[in-house]
């Protein structure tokens, strides 16, 4: 157990007070250390990635449920080390490397010390950094989690899928295209920018949005679609619907109001082909399997661009603008 005089009473952090006001809001501040509760664990961050989740948070878009209170130290994905331990904790201890996902409510994640559940938080081997750790639990758990709801299998006991990923060089995208492959069972069918980068993580075909043939979603082989992993907006089911085989379904990681009717619709009608909005379920297990997968080099973290903690509202822009290929890290001074 780590005694109190192991870190500082106060912590240097960057929070907003209102929602709105995008990396102009962001206001640098100093705040008092969280202490570990039960079933906790304080990590001394070393690394944390933004996910477009954060600033539609602050933007208001997940309003009355997030933030739950103002102000509000945002980011949930870090990378860190355990510097105290809460009652109740087990396998965890002072000292351990670390990938955590923090509380949604809570955040937390840019900030130079944070809290995280025990639950939630895995030990990092050292042949994972801390910036490829910090990217996966959001993305690379969605991903997997979308994969998983379409039928792919990672036992090798799955039958051969023919899947599309959507925004496929983004910060998500990019983790399916991997994963897919891992089941060996996947024929992967990207749709986005960086076509050489996606290709070189696995993907069998891959189609330009920007052309005719890219806009029109249709595979290059002419098959039909087991599943989509949809990354992106601006394409309707109708679009989707006709591309797909029998029992075809789109998973949509970035649902709208729309999307949870023509699901609800799905359900009602008992439609085979389906459109299911995916909300991730983070657990332990995912996040050590996803771990495991970097440690092996089965599984890399596409970094698109590391900040400074200093530096996080350009960190925070750059996620606004959405150009990033990968993950926009920031990195804790020491």
């Amino acid at each position: 157990m780590a005694t109190p005089t192991t870190t500082p009473a106060t912590m240097r952090a960057v929070q907003y007070d209102a929602c709105g006001g995008g990396a102009a809001g962001l206001k640098h501040v100093e705040v008092p250390v969280p202490s570990a509760k039960k079933n906790e664990v304080l990590l001394k961050l070393q690394a944390a990635t933004i996910n477009p989740v954060d600033w539609k948070i602050q933007k208001g878009d997940l309003r009355p449920l997030l933030p739950r209170r103002l102000p509000f130290i945002p980011v949930t994905d870090v990378a860190g080390v355990v510097v105290d331990v809460g009652p109740g904790v087990k396998g965890l201890t002072v000292g351990d490397q670390v990938v955590a996902m923090l509380n949604s409510f809570n955040g937390g994640g840019l900030a130079e010390y944070a809290v995280a559940s025990a639950n939630l938080t895995v030990k990092r081997p050292a042949e994972v950094s801390a910036a490829e750790g910090a990217g996966l639990p959001i993305a690379a758990g969605t991903a997997l989690q979308a994969l998983r709801s379409i039928g792919a299998k990672f036992d090798g006991t799955g039958k051969p899928l023919n899947v599309l990923v959507t925004a496929a060089s983004g910060g998500v995208g990019l983790y399916p295209v991997q994963l897919a492959k891992l089941t060996n069972l996947c024929y992967r069918h990207l749709r986005g920018r960086n076509m050489d980068l996606v290709k070189s993580l696995g993907a069998d075909e891959v189609m330009d949005y920007r052309t005719p043939e890219g806009a029109s979603l249709q595979s290059p082989s002419g098959r039909k679609y087991d599943g989509v992993v949809h990354c992106t907006v601006g394409v309707s089911w109708s679009s989707f619907q006709p591309l797909l085989s029998d029992a075809g379904r789109v998973i949509d990681i970035t649902p709208n109001f729309s999307a949870i009717l023509t699901s609800a619709l799905h359900r009602m009608t008992f439609s085979k082909k389906r459109l299911v909005p995916l909300l991730l379920s983070p657990n332990k297990a995912d996040l050590e399997f996803l771990v495991g997968l970097l440690k092996e080099g089965k599984l890399k973290t596409v970094v698109d661009s590391k900040f400074l903690l200093s530096e996080a509202d350009k960190a925070w822009q750059s996620s606004i603008d959405g150009h990033a290929t990968g993950k926009i890290v920031v990195e804790m001074e020491s």
